[in-house]
């Protein structure tokens, strides 16, 4: 379920293809697994299963991946909000590890906090969901840096 958030207008009505199409460049996201579920003005969500190849030395998920999920949802969830033909680049960003990632999911959550033409400032919630049971493992606090003009190469 959503929390309850500000809503924000995007500034190019394809922007969850423009996101989508950001996404498939990553291939850090495809290297671990992670998958973009959900894709709104000012929100993104990322799925990320349990892998062996991505734990640490007690069996869960490494903090490591786990800002790797928090950066790319808060990230893309300012990239929901830029015009056609900008860009973004984090620039900072603050992750507490508030639980270990044990669990069979993770799910990252990235919300735009402040849209700037320049700045935007974000924020990512990521969750260890086992069976069914939701543990908010991580926090962060992000910032964003808007490239207007300039592109993607994703190679």
């Amino acid at each position: 379920m959503r929390p309850e958030m500000p809503q924000f207008q995007p500034k190019d009505p394809d922007y969850a293809g423009r996101v989508r199409a950001s996404f498939d460049l990553q291939h850090a996201m495809a290297l671990i697994g992670a998958r973009l579920a959900v894709v709104e003005p000012g929100f993104v969500e990322i799925h990320l299963p349990h892998k062996t190849e991505i734990t640490q030395q007690h069996g869960y998920i490494h903090g490591g991946v786990v800002g790797m999920i928090a950066d790319s949802a808060a990230g893309y969830a300012a990239n929901t909000l830029t015009p056609s033909d900008t860009s973004v680049l984090t620039v900072e960003y603050k992750l507490n590890l508030v639980a270990p990632a044990d669990g069979q999911r993770l799910v990252a959550r990235g919300e735009v906090i402040k849209p700037g033409r320049t700045l935007i400032i974000t924020r990512a919630e990521v969750f260890a969901i086992r069976d069914e049971r939701w543990t908010l493992c991580a926090i962060m606090q992000q910032t964003i840096m808007a490239m207007q003009g300039k592109s993607e190469r994703g190679g």
